[in-house]
């Protein structure tokens, strides 16, 4: 078998021997294992070096109890002086080890075209389009092939094929189109390979036009995006309020009597304490809308925002093509003295189309502000909200419960139809505080585990992960010579 031979020739140029692994369970498109592990980077962005996957992390993972690790890559790595249609073989032995690793030590490898011949959700954009364009369809068809010949025969317990990562603004049937080229080239070659897709929307909605496909699908544990992501730049999270867990939601769309039916007021019970700075920071404004605050029934605040072309107030003007109309960006702080005493606060779009409020924060004396991230969608009515004891409190929380109805159920119509599911990708940055982290964590992974799904943390050596994420509020252990979370890695073995 090609596999058996590789194997032995590459155990034996790096002067390993093969131990006896942990038995991995059976794997297939109906029913994903419940997976745990963590996505290796060594090839997830190329920038003129070639990093190998290390056997340490491998045993390391083995050791600490988890079984699967994913590749996310990216194919400029293995292509010859930028022509993608030439693959460098001394390339893909680094896979070919991390393979091997994978046999040796009992863990489930799934290799991922992070970067695949005309996709990727990184910068810079592919030259030609996957989704459209027919002769990026062929280059990446050809790649899979030559994934698939290599390593045909390699059991599906020890090997997945995971085809693109997160596609984001495609329709399901476009989606479905491009799978199937894939698959047919990855069939072709080995036709009884395990092949996982991300879900659509970067991975968040079950995709029911690739079931006919024969394949499971992966979604992603990255929501809410002000935990996972806060202070993150390349995801907009220095923009992101202090995160909680529980995190009271409140909703920041306020629509004008434009919007007849949808327009509400934004009612906030204060405290009656001394007297405050309320800050709000006015999102995106649809055409134009004037805003009044009121306290305990008094006007205290009025003002208009009025959309157009070229410079103003907003960050960027946007031109919307369907509607025929300007909806900007503002991204702007507008700052109110509340008195102190004030009992109640209105806050009405009294005329104009709908605006975005996408934080509030409130500051008193000496203390630091107060804040919390708005729930921005359209056609979302505003519900009653307090400000008390300094604190933003609502009756509505992102929860345990939350997380299981909105980030578990939709999957559940996969399931039905007998395909298995998991979660790729997930985890916090590195400035989340530590201890929200553990609480949210802790909801995920309870859901993750009642829901029967495996999942593979971003990243196992990094800011997302259990060695050396470089939290400044962790103590570390030290740990075969890297940082350890104890703490996060206790929750993680909680549901192992």
């Amino acid at each position: 078998m090609m596999w058996h031979k590789m194997t032995c020739v590459m155990m034996a140029v790096a002067g390993m021997t093969v131990a006896q692994a942990a038995e991995l369970p059976p794997a297939s498109y109906q029913q994903l294992p419940q997976w745990r592990g963590f996505n290796l980077l060594e090839k997830f962005m190329w920038n003129g070096q070639q990093r190998r996957f290390l056997e340490k992390d491998f045993q390391l993972i083995s050791e600490l109890g988890f079984n699967f690790v994913r590749l996310p890559m990216d194919y400029r790595h293995w292509i010859v002086d930028g022509d993608w249609e030439k693959i460098d073989e001394g390339v893909l032995e680094h896979i070919d080890e991390a393979v091997a690793f994978g046999k040796k030590y009992g863990v489930h490898v799934s290799i991922n075209f992070h970067r695949a011949p005309g996709y990727t959700v990184a910068k810079p954009k592919e030259p030609k389009d996957l989704w459209t364009d027919a002769d990026a369809q062929r280059v990446c068809a050809m790649h899979w092939a030559t994934f698939a010949r290599r390593y045909r025969g390699v059991p599906n317990a020890n090997l997945s094929f995971n085809l693109f990562n997160e596609p984001s603004s495609i329709s399901g049937e476009n989606y479905a189109q491009v799978v199937k080229i894939i698959t047919d080239a990855i069939r072709k070659e080995d036709p009884e390979r395990l092949v996982i897709c991300d879900g659509l929307q970067w991975g968040k909605k079950p995709c029911l036009e690739l079931v006919p496909l024969q394949v499971a699908q992966a979604t992603r544990g990255y929501w809410p995006m002000n935990i996972s992501h806060y202070q993150a730049s390349w995801a907009g999270g220095e923009k992101y309020a202090l995160p909680t867990w529980p995190q009271p939601v409140i909703v920041g769309w306020l629509a004008g009597p434009v919007k007849k039916d949808l327009s509400a007021p934004l009612p906030i019970t204060w405290d009656e304490g001394a007297a405050s700075t309320l800050r709000l920071r006015i999102g995106t404004v649809s055409q134009h809308i004037h805003l009044q605050l009121k306290a305990d029934g008094e006007p205290l605040w009025d003002r208009k925002f009025v959309c157009g072309p070229g410079e103003g107030e907003w960050k960027k003007a946007r031109f919307v093509e369907q509607w025929q109309i300007y909806q900007n960006e503002y991204d702007l702080d507008c700052i109110i003295d509340i008195p102190a005493g004030t009992r109640e606060l209105t806050l009405e779009a009294i005329s104009g189309d709908w605006v975005e409020i996408s934080e509030l924060g409130v500051t008193r004396g000496e203390q630091p502000e107060a804040k919390v991230s708005l729930l921005t969608g359209y056609g979302n009515k505003p519900q009653p909200i307090r400000f008390a004891k300094g604190a933003w409190q609502c009756d509505n929380q992102y929860d345990r419960q939350y997380h299981w109805d909105n980030s578990v159920m939709p999957w559940e119509k996969l399931r039905e139809q007998g395909i298995g599911v998991m979660v790729g990708e997930f985890g916090a940055f590195n400035k989340t505080p530590h201890d929200v982290v553990l609480r949210w964590l802790d909801d995920c992974l309870a859901n993750w585990q009642k829901a029967g799904w495996g999942w593979a943390m971003w990243n196992f050596r990094g800011s997302f992960g259990v060695l050396d994420s470089g939290r400044a509020d962790v103590a570390y252990e030290d740990f075969n010579g890297h940082k350890l979370d104890r703490k996060m890695l206790d929750v993680l073995l909680k549901y192992k």
